[in-house]
């Protein structure tokens, strides 16, 4: 038995599924299975069993489970504690939804890592240095961005496997322990090709209009707990209409090009404006948006995670997600996963 298993364990009994906890632990499903397999051998018994509900805990597993997610708990809470130690920089382990992800957190992170290089108690200037995974690190941290479906980030922020998610409100009576903060309100619109023929029509379009056109659209469109998964949800959008990209920027140059009609946010479209997009004003369509920051309650976050969230809510924070160089270009950076399960 090995803490990496007892991992894998927590996030399948927590996901529901094998496919869930391969996604949010960036590997295949058949890594989670051997793991799962070297687990049950070790302790001599299943664990789970498949039901026409999915997974169900057996006896030996409902007893198990607990344990695992204490071992785990306090591996993260073991590493931390060598960290400070040593005297090494504080990790910050920070998830995001594919689209402020991609666009408005590696500016925070940025911000933030100027704010801690700048703190008298500190010393030395941040930089930005290590592989794609590390967007930045200072005296006193180092931070990494990973991008995350949201039914995958309480699970992971639970199992201290991350220390802050920013997109959904995540707080509630399904993940206790988990608190929730407005980051940022923004206002989702829908762009279209100049000369789209829903803009000529006499009427601004409602939802009916749009319903059957192709939809352009970011990783986020595939998540349906996100705001423009919900969005897909609310139209009535079928599958085979969505289309997804890699990123904002990218379901945008598609729409641009006649592809179909897009969400963008509106703050973002004005910081990149596109000479051959143009708004559509859809009527019934909900616009006002918001993003939350998400993390553990006060007695089981860091230090460093309560630091950020401190910045989160300054002006400095608000300029970065808003100002027009958008900070770091968050196209220097492949999203890593946040948990290495395999060395």
């Amino acid at each position: 038995m090995t803490l990496n298993q007892l991992k894998v364990f927590v996030l399948v009994v927590r996901l529901g599924s094998f496919q869930a906890a391969a996604h949010a632990l960036g590997v295949s499903e058949p890594a989670v299975a051997q793991a799962m397999k070297a687990l049950r051998e070790s302790l001599g018994d299943s664990l789970v069993s498949r039901s026409a509900s999915g997974l169900t805990l057996t006896a030996a597993g409902q007893r198990v489970v607990g344990l695992a997610s204490q071992m785990v708990n306090l591996a993260a809470e073991a590493e931390m504690a060598v960290r400070q130690a040593q005297g090494g920089p504080a990790l910050l382990r920070v998830m995001s939804t594919s689209t402020p992800g991609d666009a408005v957190v590696p500016a925070l992170l940025q911000a933030f890592s100027a704010r801690v290089g700048q703190d008298p108690r500190n010393s030395g200037r941040p930089t930005i240095t290590g592989p794609a995974q590390t967007l930045l690190s200072a005296p006193k941290v180092e931070a990494t961005l990973g991008i995350a479906a949201s039914n995958e980030m309480a699970a992971l922020l639970i199992e201290r496997l991350a220390d802050v998610a920013i997109g959904p409100n995540l707080a509630g009576p399904n993940w206790p322990g988990v608190v929730s903060a407005p980051l940022l309100r923004y206002r989702l619109l829908l762009v279209a090709r100049s000369g789209h023929r829903l803009t000529r029509s006499t009427r601004p379009p409602d939802i009916d209009m749009v319903r059957d056109q192709d939809w352009l659209v970011d990783p986020s469109g595939a998540d349906p707990h996100s705001d423009v998964g919900l969005l897909l949800r609310q139209v009535g959008v079928a599958e085979h209409r969505i289309n997804v990209f890699p990123t904002e920027r990218a379901a945008w140059d598609a729409a641009a090009q006649g592809g179909g009609i897009a969400p963008a946010v509106e703050h973002l479209l004005l910081r990149h404006p596109h000479p051959n997009l143009v708004v559509l004003p859809v009527v019934g369509v909900s616009t006002d948006r918001m993003w939350h920051v998400n993390s553990l309650s006060g007695d089981r976050r860091s230090e460093i995670t309560t630091r950020l969230l401190r910045f989160l809510a300054s002006p400095d924070a608000l300029q970065a997600m808003i100002r027009a160089d958008g900070g770091v270009p968050a196209s220097r950076f492949k999203p890593p996963v946040y948990v290495t399960i395999w060395s």
